[in-house]
């Protein structure tokens, strides 16, 4: 049976994905295979094949096995809005068994699973349950990507306590340049690092068009105590 993670944010826009992707390379560069999650997406494009997530296929593009898409993003959502509001205006309702089976059969097939949350950490996916209710109905430790922007530190303090409080498995962190012209981004960094109390796996520095290959050097020294 795999082992998993589950990737979480201080915010939405702050680089989910591109560390996600990251963590997948990074994975099958040490020779494992590792696959991408996506459980739920909320902004997903009507397509031949059917509704199909950004996100989603960027994790897949890096898993080795590539999941069936199905498997990856077992609620796909058209309206790009928070997922329970998503999922009300699709006349569906998130719940946590179609996600445990596709997580399941996943693990069947694979080293390492690298699911990749929705928005930020507090996010209600629908009336009864919260973002955070799926993470322990997974078992996954967390780790935590920080958008380095003004207000990082407040994000990330608070997220890093929420998740605690949660009483879930805050692992490790991710810094990701997202502003190039942050005011002292550098101590803001180092802030963090003295704040928060978890491993940091690495910084990724800001370049747009890095592939996920490229990203994942950023990780490998983390990676290799996983």
């Amino acid at each position: 049976m795999a082992s998993g993670l589950f990737v979480s944010g201080t915010d939405t826009g702050v680089g989910k994905t591109r560390a996600s992707c990251a963590l997948l390379e990074a994975l099958r560069a040490r020779g494992l295979r590792a696959t991408g999650m996506k459980p739920v997406a909320s902004g997903c494009d009507a397509t031949p094949e059917g509704l199909r997530n950004d996100d989603a296929l960027a994790l897949i593009a890096s898993s080795d096995p590539r999941p069936d898409y199905a498997l990856c993003n077992p609620f796909a959502l058209p309206d790009a809005i928070a997922p329970h509001l998503a999922a009300k205006a699709a006349g569906v309702e998130i719940v946590a068994a179609p996600i445990l089976e596709a997580y399941e059969r996943l693990a069947a097939s694979t080293d390492r699973i690298v699911v990749e949350g929705v928005g930020g950490w507090a996010v209600p996916l629908s009336e009864s349950m919260m973002q955070a209710d799926l993470v322990r109905a997974l078992r996954l430790p967390v780790i935590l990507v920080v958008g380095l922007r003004l207000g990082c530190l407040n994000h990330a303090l608070l997220t890093m306590r929420a998740i605690r409080e949660d009483g879930c498995d805050l692992i490790g962190w991710i810094a990701n340049r997202i502003d190039p012209k942050m005011a002292a981004a550098d101590a803001n960094l180092e802030t963090l690092k003295t704040r928060i109390d978890a491993q940091l796996f690495g910084v990724l520095d800001h370049a747009p068009n890095a592939t996920p290959a490229q990203n994942a050097s950023a990780l490998m020294p983390a990676i290799a105590r996983l």
